[in-house]
């Protein structure tokens, strides 16, 4: 994939990435993929993913109470317990009426699902996702918001998972995926404000917002996270594409337009 040989001109030290279409046959990568980078927090998609496991299981469910009064794994999942962004102790807002990015409340996910497996989280992960993923180079080494480290191979399979899951039911999937607690406004940390800024059970939802780090050419069901640490995945349902994007450079002015540049450039060559 042609669009893959931008990343050699970014202002970043190393830089990995891959591709993947199954379904049109597309598996691209660039740089080494086996190389392990910290995700920042891109480590939520695992957390979450490893949550609906739980509540595919029945440790717990979506409407068990975790976090401050009223607030429930859902409210958690997607952004809108109310929690502050780094303080579990600290209530902003009433549960589910505004969108407060909060990885504090990843921290409460961990601890709940913890208590009630009786597994400590970063084991509970790795069963629950990494293991039967084949994902062997990928841990959660300290908060569960944004502690993660893993290579681009890992998440290649990851994003195949999160393309077709076989971790989850399609009725969990489509939830994951699909807006919960809709309307809500909200900050996407280093793009501001959106109004709604919609969010899945994990994943970040590109519904309408433009100036974004995704592409304006990608679909509105694109969902997917980035990270501090210059990293991104996304996966676009409607091509039923992906991509992961790994930097050692943490996220600044340098990212905004090289990120949504090679997101468009990668879409026009799907699409062509």
């Amino acid at each position: 994939m042609e669009a893959l040989q931008q990343l050699a001109d970014w202002p970043v030290d190393d830089v990995a990435a891959a591709v993947t279409a199954p379904e049109r046959s597309v598996n691209a990568a660039f740089g080494d993929t086996s190389r392990v980078f910290p995700l920042a927090s891109v480590t939520k998609l695992l957390v979450a993913h490893a949550v609906l496991v739980a509540v595919e299981e029945g440790a717990v469910e979506l409407d068990t109470p975790a976090g401050p009064p009223g607030a429930t794994v859902e409210h958690l999942l997607a952004h809108a317990s109310g929690l502050s962004f780094d303080d579990a102790q600290r209530v902003e807002a009433a549960p589910g009426t505004q969108r407060i990015y909060s990885s504090a409340g990843y921290e409460v996910l961990a601890e709940t699902v913890a208590d009630a497996t009786g597994i400590a989280f970063p084991e509970y992960l790795a069963e629950a996702v990494a293991e039967p993923l084949g994902m062997t180079r990928t841990a959660l080494l300290g908060p569960a918001g944004h502690a993660a480290s893993s290579n681009v191979d890992d998440l290649a399979r990851f994003a195949v998972e999160l393309l077709s899951p076989r971790l989850i039911s399609p009725q969990t999937a489509a939830a994951q995926r699909s807006v919960r607690f809709p309307g809500l406004d909200g900050f996407v940390p280093g793009y501001g404000r959106f109004r709604p800024n919609d969010w899945g059970l994990g994943p970040e939802i590109k519904g309408a917002k433009q100036r974004h780090w995704t592409a304006p050419g990608h679909s509105p069901q694109t969902f997917g996270h980035f990270g501090q640490a210059g990293t991104f995945c996304w996966v676009d349902p409607v091509r039923g594409a992906a991509a992961v994007v790994l930097t050692d450079r943490p996220f600044g002015p340098w990212a905004k337009p090289l990120w949504s540049d090679f997101n468009q450039a990668v879409l026009a060559e799907l699409d062509g």
